[in-house]
């Protein structure tokens, strides 16, 4: 009897050690099946996972290592010059896996059996060079699959069929390969980022996928059908018989006398049409003369002539929804006299303006930016304004949207640009500003050809740097909640006043911005940690603060603003590598180097930036530090 009761309390103390150290075991499983993961990399010696005992990839942060506590959710390993066969079967034990982003590096092969991994949720393996078809049924096991980005590589044959089952898919993005033969229609209604442009596909385009506009379908030849120009030709009907030919011909020319009257009668009854609506219109002219005119662009720099005016289609489909929520009791956007929703003012420093008035006002364009185009507008009033078009600000709906824009207009702080206005469509925002003569900082440094006359001397650039890290600062209290309490910080945005004094505009708005566009909306999303890990934080901001002040110091247009293939200079890697060679005396602009008694705060304010700038946001400047250190400087 003892030696049972012996037993069954050393087997619940074994049950209780198993039940104590799940997730150790556990972690030391997910660190063997990391480990053979990265054997099948060349060279797997830029992933710094080095196993041991006690190890744990989530709390060592492993590169590319996603983790939500102790579980490894995310595998992102982006640009870091990666080939081989990926051995994917390791990966079957890592059961919350979730994510896996190999964009960017440099495998070949057919595409890896990832379609084992069927909790997946997204995967990403855009610009590399895997090749050959992918199977017909190889999405057919991962159903919960959201995000699908292939494109860049060199697949080949047809879209795989299974990919229009994925009941959940939100986006799919295959541009840049050699897929052959149709679009599968898609199974799930809620795709918001679709791209198939640069292929070899052919045939008529779902209908369920119109709404994504040309350059989704782009550079393919073969297909047709809306958004596309070319029209589909219907084959379903087989060519006539030479038998039918006799028939045809000897019908032909009575049908022509018919058609003949037809076209007479035709044309006589729109003739009178026409003259009877030429009449009445003429008679409700001498009684009523509405003032139709549209905002008339003057020529911009570029030679072009944009009009700023909402598309009429659009007025009246608002007008008419107006209505209809007016029958029905519903709550009403302010609306003009002839139903348009209105201009909502948000801040009344400078006076109150409708959508009238705008309608009415001579603009010029400024520019197109990422996030849209913006116009000078200029009042009856005297009132210059800059109205910006937003093109991704899909994001929330109108109650939403109107929190958020009416908080900005509550901003003071003199180097804050605080919005004046806001006007909510569905398929457009307009945000509405006052307009500083003087533009933009990136135009002072890079868009003039004599930058003499633009007072851009040694003081000035200081000024300039000091009010727009004071600026970030107020924006990162103000916004303190905000994974980017700015976003999108660089030179185009700082805008300047008579007085040189910089003023932060395009702030706060990753809440509003389409979850699917805002790392191509926003600066910040090219932060190395970004680049590397898919994060950002208020860290990120302190990185775009960083290559401004480079920008400033240097004179230099930094490559990191541009797309590839555009000039510029890496102005990171210029400044660290000349800092590190003790040639920082180099990177100052000659047009205030001359100035030799502020050399030493010249080169400190260069340092300061530097700092700013480190790839490790661990390693980067935190925000009050930057400001204590340029604060500093005379």
């Amino acid at each position: 009897m003892a030696a049972v009761r012996f037993l069954l309390s050393l087997s619940l103390l074994l049950l209780i050690i198993t039940f104590s150290f799940p997730t150790l075991c556990f972690s030391q499983s997910d660190v063997d099946a990391l480990i053979r993961f990265k054997a099948s990399f060349t060279p797997g010696h830029l992933i710094n996972w080095i196993p041991g005992p006690g190890i744990s990839p989530c709390l060592k942060k492993w590169v590319g290592v996603r983790c939500h506590g102790k579980d490894i959710i995310g595998l992102h390993l982006t640009n870091l010059h990666l080939s081989g066969t990926i051995d994917v079967q390791p990966l079957l034990q890592l059961r919350y896996l979730r994510t896996i982003s190999l964009m960017r590096n440099s495998f070949t092969g057919p595409i890896p059996l990832f379609n084992k991994l069927g909790s997946l949720k997204a995967l990403y393996l855009s610009n590399n060079q895997f090749s050959g078809e992918i199977p017909k049924h190889y999405f057919a096991s991962m159903r919960s699959l959201k995000k699908v980005w292939l494109n860049e590589n060199r697949f080949t044959g047809h879209i795989p069929e299974s990919v229009k089952h994925l009941p959940h898919l939100l986006e799919l993005h295959l541009e840049g390969n050699h897929f052959t033969g149709p679009i599968p229609p898609l199974q799930s209604l809620n795709v918001t980022s679709f791209n198939v442009s640069f292929n070899h596909l052919e045939g008529n385009i779902p209908q369920s996928l119109a709404k994504f506009g040309v350059t989704s379908f782009q550079g393919n030849l073969g297909l047709c059908g809306k958004p596309m120009t070319k029209d589909c030709v219907d084959h379903s009907s087989p060519p006539p018989s030479h038998n039918q030919n006799h028939t045809e011909t000897t019908g032909k020319a009575k049908a022509i006398s018919d058609g003949k009257v037809i076209l007479v009668a035709t044309t006589i009854f729109f003739l009178l049409c026409i003259v009877i609506a030429f009449i009445f219109s003429a008679t409700r002219r001498t009684t009523k003369k509405p003032d139709n005119r549209g905002l008339v662009s003057k020529q911009s720099v570029k030679d072009e002539v944009l009009p700023v005016q909402l598309p009429p289609e659009s007025i009246h489909r608002r007008s008419s929804e107006s209505n209809r929520r007016s029958k029905s009791g519903s709550r009403r956007e302010p609306a003009t006299k002839t139903g348009v929703a209105d201009m909502v003012m948000v801040n009344g420093e400078r006076g109150e303006f409708r959508l009238q008035d705008l309608m009415k006002a001579s603009a010029e364009v400024l520019g197109n930016g990422v996030l849209g185009s913006a116009y000078k507008a200029t009042l009856s009033g005297g009132l210059s304004v800059v109205v910006k078009r937003m093109k991704w600000m899909n994001r929330l709906g109108k109650d939403e949207f109107d929190a958020e824009l009416r908080c900005f207009g509550k901003l003071k702080h003199c180097n804050v640009l605080t919005p004046l206005a806001y006007y909510f469509r569905k398929e457009e925002k307009l945000v509405v500003s006052t307009y500083m003569p003087k533009g933009s900082l990136c135009y002072l440094l890079h868009g003039t050809k004599d930058r003499a006359h633009t007072n851009l001397n040694w003081p000035t650039r200081l000024k300039i740097v000091k009010g727009v890290t004071r600026g970030l600062d107020f924006i990162h209290k103000e916004f303190a909640s905000h994974d980017l309490p700015h976003g999108n910080l660089k030179s185009s945005n700082v805008l300047l006043t008579e007085t040189y004094d910089p003023l932060l505009s395009d702030y706060a708005f990753q809440p509003l911005a389409s979850p699917c566009n805002v790392a191509q909306a926003m600066f910040a999303y090219k932060s190395p940690e970004y680049v590397q890990y898919q994060q950002v934080s208020p860290k990120s901001d302190v990185y775009c603060l960083g290559i401004v002040i480079l920008e400033i110091m240097t004179g230099k247009h930094p490559s990191q603003y541009l797309s590839d293939g555009q000039t510029g200079i890496d102005i990171v890697q210029w400044v660290q590598t000349s800092i590190l060679e003790n040639r920082a005396l180099e990177l100052i602009d000659p047009e205030i180097a001359s100035n030799a008694s502020s050399t030493d705060n010249m080169l400190r304010l260069l340092e300061i930036g530097a700092a700013c700038v480190e790839s490790n946001p661990d390693k980067r400047l935190p925000l009050n530090k930057v400001i204590t250190r340029i604060e500093k400087i005379s």
